[in-house]
């Protein structure tokens, strides 16, 4: 698997700039930008930091498919979750909670 090929996929899936990777990761410009123009493999800690600003786990992101089986609807709103910034997530979450 082409890793800096893999992120710069899901970047462009959530029609996210670099810079709005930089921001929402909390990485230094410098990380993004190896892995954008030098194809640079990021470390572990560092590809964690990607993938939990893209709301998926190392395991989502390294495999081919979906590892559960999920509606049409359900993939569509997990898509959806994923292009969504950390405070988005974390509102959602919030009014969730109160549709008991």
């Amino acid at each position: 698997m082409d890793v800096p090929q893999k992120i710069k996929k899901l970047t462009k899936e959530r029609d996210w700039s670099e810079y709005r990777l930089v921001k929402e990761s909390k990485l230094p410009a410098s990380t993004i930008a190896n892995i954008f123009h030098r194809n640079t493999v990021p470390s572990i800690a560092t590809l964690e930091a990607i993938c939990e600003t893209f709301g998926i786990t190392l395991s989502q992101f390294f495999s081919d498919g979906s590892m559960v089986s999920l509606s049409a609807e359900q993939e569509a709103l997990l898509r959806q979750w994923s292009y969504l910034s950390s405070d988005q997530r974390h509102l959602l979450t919030e009014l969730m909670k109160t549709m008991h």
